[in-house]
């Protein structure tokens, strides 16, 4: 119950002194852990690979952003440091390739960071926001950033970097979906999925699920699937719905209180989900119900991070571990079988593959 609550607290950012000594406490010595090695600059090449955003402890600012080369199985503890001079910032949440550029969205530093896909030199650094989430290119010279603490969705400006505007929302927006020219946003808060008309950007509708409304992914069929934990007398389930009437169509309610599922992410032919209950479980979009039992088993680790290669079809899964010392990543094939793990950095959230 520990990791649980400690899990949570992170996902939010917001750790209070009782928690952090839970953490001291639950780690013991350091000097046992493996050390970060010692890194330089490095210029990714045009092979494939991915990017693993580290969130880093709040108000620690040891968040990291590393790189795993899928052709040589190499992998880069941390590319911005070393490129930069500095650290990238608190808690590193998420990151999108778009035009040439990734955007890094950096949750307590309040900010998202352009930098150069290949290099990871800074070119820019959005600011304004409260505690953002993720970002999602609406267009080539616009985007939507998700926060989890400011009434609203900023409105940024691609070629200013700079915020244009912001959309009414409750606290607590997560991930966003562009499905049939509208933008879908969940909302932890609410039990929500606002519809958005990026032209406007004027809230068009509001969809109801379940309270703890985390994350979305579109399907081969064109619908749009959302986790929700559950919460407020609302079960923790999985929805799917029709983006063109934004309604639901179908709902799959989770039969236990300890259900929480989280970090749902679809293959590259968009025809199988995968997504995080303890375990890693996987369902065909085409399923009439929930999975009966874990694709991967936690077998006592505490995984944090899901991401499905496009390409291939590797899951990646990462363990946060004690949330302090260095997470470790683990690939598995399709059918299962582990293919390698390495290090990352503190509390791996998410995977952007290029």
């Amino acid at each position: 119950m520990i990791g649980r609550s400690i899990r949570k607290m992170n996902r939010m950012h917001q750790l209070p002194v009782i928690a952090l000594i839970v953490l001291f406490a639950i780690t013991g010595c350091r000097k046992d852990k493996p050390e970060s090695p010692v890194e330089t600059p490095v210029t990714i090449g045009e092979g494939r690979g991915v990017y693993i955003t580290n969130e880093g402890n709040f108000q620690w600012g040891n968040a990291k952003v590393s790189y795993y080369d899928i052709t040589s199985a190499t992998v880069t503890e941390d590319l911005y440091e070393p490129a930069n001079g500095v650290s990238i910032g608190d808690v590193c949440q998420s990151m999108v390739l778009h035009d040439n550029k990734a955007y890094v969205v950096v949750n307590n530093s309040g900010k998202v960071v352009v930098v150069d896909p290949n290099t990871f030199t800074a070119t820019a650094t959005i600011t304004g926001f409260t505690s953002p989430r993720y970002i999602l290119p609406v267009s080539n010279g616009k985007a939507y950033v998700s926060d989890f603490y400011a009434s609203s969705i900023a409105v940024v400006d691609l070629a200013s970097n700079s915020i244009t505007g912001h959309i009414p929302s409750s606290a607590a927006t997560q991930e966003l979906a562009l499905a049939v020219g509208k933008v879908f946003v969940t909302n932890e808060t609410r039990g929500e999925v606002h519809v958005v008309d990026p032209a406007t950007d004027v809230v068009l509708d509001t969809i109801a699920v379940s309270r703890g409304a985390n994350s979305i992914v579109e399907d081969a069929d064109g619908k749009l699937w959302v986790a929700c934990t559950g919460g407020g007398g609302t079960p923790s389930a999985l929805y799917r719905i029709d983006p063109q009437t934004a309604q639901v169509e179908a709902s799959f309610p989770f039969p236990n209180a300890s259900d929480s599922p989280w970090r749902l992410s679809i293959t590259g032919g968009k025809d199988t989900l995968y997504f995080l209950n303890g375990g890693a479980y996987r369902m065909a979009i085409t399923d009439s119900s929930l999975p009966a039992s874990a694709f991967v088993p936690a077998d006592g680790r505490n995984l944090y991070a899901l991401g499905v290669d496009p390409v291939d079809g590797t899951i990646y899964l990462s363990d946060a571990i004690d949330y302090v010392q260095r997470g470790m990543i683990y690939r598995y094939r399709p059918d299962g079988s582990l293919l390698n793990t390495f290090h990352a950095g503190t509390i791996p959230g998410s995977f952007c593959f290029r």
